[in-house]
């Protein structure tokens, strides 16, 4: 007589032998999963950044770069113009870090003695915010022999909204503003160990250190000012 499997798998002991099998893949593949997560959990709380040497880099001078806008009142005045067309500016800065005597230090484009920013602009519409910052970057500090520049962009670090057609940025969009009039963000780049930067002639490029910039809106303005917080989550490698 031939007995026949039950459906239930009881009795079976090579039923119960695949289950115990398939409960033990399951445990080792969990467990993997565990550590897999565990282990990119603490590589991203400890995130490195490496830094080089300022003089490690070359800097070269260009052709003049404009601002689009001859006075603070024309500026605001294309961006109402631009509101009622297209809606919201969107624009996006890099954040370019060396160090220096052991210390961090981030480059600051400088136009006149107390005008300070970081390089970057305006997108275009549509554009891409990771294009038009490697868009920007090239065109504000990108080199003039035909060499491309290899810009890494590392991570969003910051949010900043201007809610009128006014100078003052938030790092947060007020209660009472449904629609802020632009959306800046800030970008962590990646710099190599060595690279040549062309900077226009009505700029110097400087290293501001970041404890000169540490609550120091008088001087540098509240998104600048802000970077050593901002920066404070970073592991700095330094080579």
């Amino acid at each position: 007589m031939t007995a026949r499997r039950q459906s239930s798998g009881s009795g079976w002991p090579r039923y119960q032998q695949q289950q115990q099998q398939q409960q033990g893949y399951n445990d080792v593949n969990n467990a993997q999963g565990d550590t897999n997560s565990t282990t990119k959990i603490s590589q991203y709380i400890n995130r490195g950044i490496n830094l080089y040497p300022l003089t490690n880099y070359t800097f070269g001078t260009k052709e003049p770069l404009y601002e689009r806008d001859s006075t603070v009142q024309a500026r605001f005045q294309r961006m109402r113009e631009e509101f009622d067309k297209a809606g919201q500016r969107r624009s996006v800065e890099g954040v370019l870090i060396v160090h220096e005597h052991g210390l961090p230090h981030v480059l600051l484009l400088q136009l006149g003695t107390t005008f300070f920013k970081l390089p970057g602009g305006e997108l275009h519409n549509g554009e891409n915010e990771v294009d038009g910052l490697k868009r920007l970057m090239t065109e504000t500090l990108g080199r003039q022999d035909g060499v491309a520049q290899d810009w890494v962009i590392e991570d969003c670090i910051g949010n900043w909204w201007r809610p009128n057609f006014e100078p003052p940025l938030y790092p947060y969009i007020p209660a009472h503003i449904t629609k802020p009039k632009e959306h800046k963000k800030l970008f962590l780049v990646q710099l190599g160990e060595k690279a040549l930067f062309a900077v226009p002639r009505n700029y110097k490029l400087v290293a501001a250190p970041l404890f000169e910039l540490y609550d120091n809106s008088n001087g540098y303005g509240p998104v600048i000012s802000s970077l050593p917080q901002l920066l404070s989550r970073f592991n700095f490698v330094y080579n």
